[in-house]
């Protein structure tokens, strides 16, 4: 399976992994066909993502959108600008995924409106 750079660079070098210690929210989505799993911690002030990190479990693909995901919050998303991410988005930024790995692109969202359906 071909995998862009930037598919590659975010999983052997995961941006904002791990555990927050007082997040304002945390979700988890699943895909229960393949079984990949990520986990996405919030910490939220002033209508605006202050800190977010990721962990997951899965293909090349899921690792790699949850790294770009967590990166591109923490970079002061308001709330409104973390809602308009989509999985196509999430995919271009990564250079494109294989047909057969965008569900890890749709994962990802799918944790982030988890996380912010939970804030309200």
């Amino acid at each position: 399976m071909f995998y862009s750079p930037q598919v590659l660079d975010y999983f052997h070098h995961p941006r904002h992994a791990g555990e927050l210690a007082s997040p304002s929210t945390i979700s988890e989505a699943t895909n229960p066909v393949c079984g990949d799993v990520i986990k996405l911690w919030l910490s939220v002030g002033g209508g605006r993502v202050t800190a977010a990190t990721f962990k997951a479990a899965g293909c090349v693909p899921a690792i790699a959108c949850g790294s770009w995901l967590a990166e591109r919050l923490s970079a002061g998303c308001t709330l409104q600008e973390a809602a308009a991410i989509t999985p196509e988005h999430l995919e271009a930024a990564l250079g494109g995924l294989p047909a057969a790995s965008f569900h890890a692109a749709q994962l990802a969202i799918e944790a982030l409106r988890q996380a912010l359906a939970i804030l309200g």
